[in-house]
C-alpha cells in the first residue's frame, strides 16, 4: 500500500500498474493478489486507511480536552479535520475524487460522520448544545467543513498561495459552534 501511494501520488493512478506497484515495493505480483484483487482494491484500502488515520488524529485532539469542555471538543474536532485535510489534500483528492466516483454515501457515511455524530450526541446529553438531530448535524458539519476547505485551498492555490490555516481553522470552528448552538 505503502509503495501504490507514492506512485499515486508521484505518477498519478492512471499511469501506475500493479507491476509498478509490486516492483516498487519489492514484492511478487501474485503477493498482490493474495491481498487485492486490482488496483481499485487497492484504492480502496488506501481510503480506508487515509480515513483511520484521519480519525486517529481527531481522537486524540479531542481527548486532550477536558471531559466537561465540549466547545473544546468541538473545535479540537474541526481543526484536526482542518489540518488533516490539507496536510493530505492530494492524497485525498486522489483518493476520493479523481480515481473513483464520487458517492453520495462515502458523504454521509463514513467513520469520520460516525465520530462526530457520537460526540455530538455525547455534548447534547449533558445540555452542551441544543440540536434535535446529532446525526443530521455531524453529516452538515462535516460536508460544510469539506466545502469550506475545498473553497479556501481553491482560491489560494489559484493565485499561487498558501491557505492562511490559522484563519481557517477559526472560522471553521466558529461555523462548528453555530451550527450546533
Amino acid at each position: 500500500m505503502n509503495a501504490a501511494e507514492r506512485l499515486f501520488l508521484s505518477e498519478g493512478v492512471a499511469p501506475t500498474t500493479i507491476e509498478h506497484i509490486t516492483s516498487g515495493a519489492g514484492v511478487a505480483k501474485g503477493t498482490f493478489y493474495l491481498y487485492f484483487s486490482s488496483k481499485d482494491d487497492v484504492l480502496a484500502a488506501l481510503a480506508d486507511r487515509f480515513a483511520q488515520k484521519l480519525l486517529e488524529r481527531i481522537k486524540t485532539a479531542v481527548a486532550e480536552k477536558a471531559a466537561e469542555d465540549w466547545k473544546g471538543k468541538l473545535e479540537a474536532w474541526a481543526t484536526a479535520c482542518v489540518t488533516g485535510y490539507l496536510d493530505s489534500i492530494r492524497l485525498h483528492d486522489i483518493l476520493f475524487y479523481g480515481s473513483r466516483p464520487h458517492t453520495r454515501e462515502g458523504m454521509v457515511d463514513n467513520i469520520v460522520v460516525d465520530h462526530l455524530a457520537d460526540l455530538l450526541h455525547a455534548g447534547l446529553d449533558c445540555g452542551a448544545w441544543s440540536i434535535d438531530d446529532p446525526r443530521l448535524a455531524a453529516v452538515f458539519v462535516f460536508n460544510g467543513l469539506h466545502g469550506v476547505v475545498d473553497d479556501a485551498y481553491s482560491a489560494a492555490h489559484s493565485i499561487g498561495k498558501r491557505v492562511n490555516r490559522t484563519r481557517l481553522t477559526e472560522r471553521v470552528q466558529r461555523l462548528c459552534s453555530r451550527a450546533v448552538s
